[in-house]
């Protein structure tokens, strides 16, 4: 009689994506529902001859805010025998897989809305970031944009697909003993990141990430776009993290177990500028 064993004490886990929202945005888990922050408007001084005199020019101050009126969710069912009769903790592996696609969510969700709200815009030339003598280019395009503005910032972040790859580290391979030694050592290197371009953070998302679809009821047009800016200009908000619970239901055994998110993200108005909505050519 063939013999069976299990590979490991723990399931075998989804193949997940990088999830790179954190790492780009300020992320807020205080229990708030508005998050304001209000701006004024700019004044411009007058360049005049010497004559003592000087015109008063009204000014108005604007809201700006973040609003928490989404949420991630999702739900199963898992029944009494399934978790009874299986070989792993089927709760705790469930949680953290059902955990995990609303982290997705609130990801996708971030990203779309911060490519959506971007006020700077690039269209890249033919053949986008496939096509490696294109790569150069469009970083020092975008960086261009960008550039001039004063301000302590954490950086800059590059958001691309999976597609993208190999134009990106053809070009990194070739350009320069930095930064080809970087990409033919380390390749895509940890965490999803793609190593780093003029000191652009690259990030790799999974091919359909960047939609054109109605997210929690806002419409983006985001599909064959992708996003770049100065890191930490955008917010977004989940007030008490992963919110989990686990109920009886009559006339079933076992437990229905719930995983969801609240969520809201603002591209602060006064930092659209500062980020770049890539279209591919």
């Amino acid at each position: 009689m063939w013999r069976a064993k299990y590979r490991s004490a723990v399931m075998q886990k989804v193949l997940r994506n990088n999830l790179v929202a954190a790492d780009i945005c300020e992320h807020d888990t205080s229990n708030s529902y508005y998050i304001h922050n209000p701006y004024s408007s700019q004044p411009t001084a007058t360049l005049q001859a010497q004559a003592g005199t000087y015109t008063v020019t009204a000014w108005t101050t604007t809201e700006n805010s973040l609003t928490v009126d989404n949420e991630v969710v999702y739900g199963e069912h898992i029944f009494d025998f399934e978790s009874l009769m299986a070989n792993y903790n089927l709760f705790k592996i469930r949680t953290e897989e059902m955990a995990y696609a609303v982290a997705t969510g609130v990801d996708k969700y971030v990203l779309n809305n911060l490519t959506e709200d971007a006020t700077s815009s690039l269209t890249t030339p033919a053949g986008g970031f496939s096509t490696s003598a294109n790569v150069v280019k469009i970083f020092t395009d975008c960086l261009g944009l960008v550039s001039g503005y004063s301000g302590a910032f954490r950086g800059y972040f590059m958001v691309v697909e999976n597609t993208d790859v190999s134009g990106i580290l053809q070009s990194q391979a070739s350009t320069g003993f930095t930064y080809a030694d970087r990409a033919l050592n380390n390749g895509l290197g940890l965490n999803g990141r793609l190593g780093s371009i003029f000191n652009v953070d690259i990030y790799i998302v999974r091919t359909g990430t960047f939609v054109d679809d109605t997210l929690a009821g806002e419409t983006v047009t985001n599909s064959g776009h992708r996003v770049f800016g100065v890191k930490g200009v955008s917010t977004y908000a989940t007030p008490g993290g992963v919110r989990q619970h686990e109920i009886g239901v009559t006339a079933k055994t076992g437990l229905e177990v719930a995983v969801w998110q609240h969520l809201g993200f603002a591209l602060w108005v006064q930092m659209r500028p500062l980020v770049v909505d890539i279209t591919l050519a």
